[in-house]
């Protein structure tokens, strides 16, 4: 069976986590405290030389990056939940791969600078800074610009009819939208994919980690 390391808490292994849940993949789920430090000590780096999670290990082989493993993932396994969730269809496919890689490359760097400034940083007993806020707004509005103007025409962000690895995906970084306090009321079609589609759905549910990072147990 597929072994996920991870800690649920983070926003990239939540990716992860829905992600297979989306597409029924039966996996093991091995704790990561991030908190702790963990993912910076051995065994985990011997794993995942970045020092980061998630990280997965399927027998002998091993594999790191969040989008990855999702594509990895339902390549294996092949049936019909992981075909839904990452079609084999060319442009089906090459078009969730450009959602994928932009998530990681744009809109993941547009919605943290929120998670610090509204979440991490009072965690940490620090206080938010207006002015790096105020410096961010631009970027992103012109991603969720983006983002919005694709779903004004799909009711999920790859097509009209069921969620992709690629909605989970972008998803994941407005995870705890009201606490980081992302400005995207005015993105209509985000707000509306956001709250009536992902937010519905059985994965993303399942592996909620709510504010103050309590979590309930995942099933395996």
């Amino acid at each position: 069976m597929l072994e996920l390391h991870a800690d649920p808490i983070t926003i990239n292994c939540r990716k992860v986590l829905a992600g297979l849940q989306l597409m029924d993949a039966p996996y093991k789920l091995v704790h990561v405290d991030y908190f702790k430090g963990a993912q910076k000590e051995m065994p985990h780096i011997g794993l995942n030389p970045n020092a980061s999670v998630p990280a997965m290990r399927d027998g002998a082989f091993e594999l790191w990056e969040y989008n990855a493993i999702l594509m990895c993932a339902a390549v294996k396994l092949g049936t019909h939940s992981a075909q839904n969730s990452y079609p084999s269809n060319l442009e089906i496919r090459a078009d969730i791969n450009r959602w994928l890689l932009w998530e990681s490359s744009s809109w993941f760097a547009a919605c943290y600078v929120y998670l610090v400034e509204n979440c991490v940083k009072p965690l940490l007993g620090g206080a938010t800074d207006a002015a790096v806020l105020e410096a961010h707004h631009a970027q992103f509005y012109k991603s969720a610009g983006i983002l919005d103007a694709r779903l004004a025409r799909h009711q999920w962000v790859t097509g009209p009819d069921h969620p992709t690895i690629a909605d989970i995906a972008l998803a994941a970084p407005l995870l705890l939208h009201g606490w980081h306090q992302i400005p995207f009321a005015q993105h209509t079609h985000i707000k509306r994919w956001m709250f009536e589609g992902v937010e519905k759905l059985p994965c993303w549910d399942n592996t909620h980690v709510g504010e103050g990072f309590s979590l309930e147990p995942i099933a395996a």
